[in-house]
């Protein structure tokens, strides 16, 4: 499980060092995507094959949201590695769509790591801290 938020600098060769306790959950090859608010997903190739299985069964031929999504989801998407040193090579597209600059935040939820450019997790850090409590009562009623 990942949890935890770690901010780093990405270097002029668009790579970034990945926290030491994420390293070895990974595996030698994983997933990075689009993911929402901008973001960057990672996923273990584990759960990359559960989530494509997923969506595979989603209503394609009958919603256009579900091949949105697919196409969207599954183009934005590169097979990864880290080199010697613990480094992803952010590719080109997804450092585009996550307007990733100099510094980032890696953060584990649960079952992935998302990429956030660092201003951005900021606001969205101090905004959804302050209505904690309620985003918590609004989820309290869901089976987890």
């Amino acid at each position: 499980m990942f949890t935890g938020e770690f901010k780093y600098s990405i270097d002029s060769k668009g790579r970034v060092v990945f926290p030491p306790r994420f390293r070895e959950e990974l595996g030698t090859t994983f997933y990075a995507t689009k993911g929402m608010e901008n973001t960057i997903f990672i996923y273990t190739n584990n759960e990359w094959e559960i989530l494509a299985e997923k969506i595979g069964r989603l209503k394609q031929l009958s919603m256009k949201e579900a091949r949105s999504f697919a196409r969207l989801f599954f183009a934005g998407a590169s097979p990864c590695e880290l080199d010697k040193q613990g480094r992803l090579s952010i590719p080109q597209n997804l450092r585009q769509y996550a307007q990733l600059d100099k510094e980032v935040y890696i953060i584990g939820v649960a079952k992935r790591i998302e990429i956030w450019d660092k201003e951005k997790w900021e606001a969205f850090n101090e905004d959804e801290s302050s209505n904690y409590d309620s985003i918590t009562e609004k989820l309290q009623d869901l089976e987890i």
